[in-house]
């Protein structure tokens, strides 16, 4: 989820704003609030997400087969295409989770600056276009699926192991691609409300506190 165009930076403290007058302020909390919001709700955002879950999910498959391929070996020779596949899906396993994970931070701090520019000043009129309900509706319903579906998987498959009617090396597989679309599908469900508080809480000017805390 990582992307090439820069975060803004945070709004200069009172003591040192340089804006002439409050329309310049608003021109630019628009500019840069308008960016902010499509780094963190844009439809490509959620291609990116799934994107990378999809590819560390190809990983993990090719990881389980290596499981798959130890279970059914009877000699030390037999291990070796085990091996060989155990360390290709890593390779592609690692890459894809990392860069998840750094594109889970981003959207920590871009949540962090949505908060810090929208508390700038308030436009009622100027903000209807920051609101973006097909936007946070489509990540909802895009979610609450795989995430219900990899909750399933992992709360499913391991009774199926323990009722003797699955192998280890398949019921990790299968939690494995379960965790996976769980992580991605919480994922957009929390983009989806956070973005959702922001717009009710933040730009109506109620006070609130970030849904998504962070330090620094």
């Amino acid at each position: 989820m990582p992307s090439r165009s820069p975060l803004p930076p945070s709004p200069p403290p009172v003591e040192i704003r340089t804006w002439p007058d409050r329309g310049a302020l608003l021109r630019d909390r628009a500019l840069v609030l308008g960016e902010l919001v499509r780094m963190f709700i844009g439809p490509g955002r959620l291609g990116i997400l799934w994107m990378w879950a999809g590819i560390a999910a190809l990983g993990w498959s090719v990881v389980g087969s290596a499981f798959l391929m130890f279970e059914d070996a009877y000699d030390p020779l037999g291990v070796v295409p085990g091996v060989i596949c155990l360390a290709i899906g890593a390779a592609v396993l690692v890459p894809a989770a990392v860069l998840m994970a750094v594109g889970l931070a981003r959207d920590l701090r871009v949540h962090r600056l949505l908060m810090e520019w929208g508390g700038l000043d308030r436009d009622p009129e100027g903000d209807r276009a920051l609101r973006r309900p097909r936007a946070s509706l489509a990540w909802l319903l895009m979610s609450f699926p795989l995430c219900a579906t990899g909750l399933f998987c992992c709360v499913a498959v391991p009774a199926t192991a323990r009722a003797g009617q699955e192998t280890y090396g398949l019921v990790a597989w299968l939690m494995g691609l379960g965790f996976i679309a769980w992580v991605t599908g919480l994922t957009g469900l929390i983009k989806a409300f956070a973005h959702r508080r922001w717009v009710l809480r933040v730009l109506a000017g109620v006070p609130a506190e970030p849904l998504i805390a962070v330090d620094g």
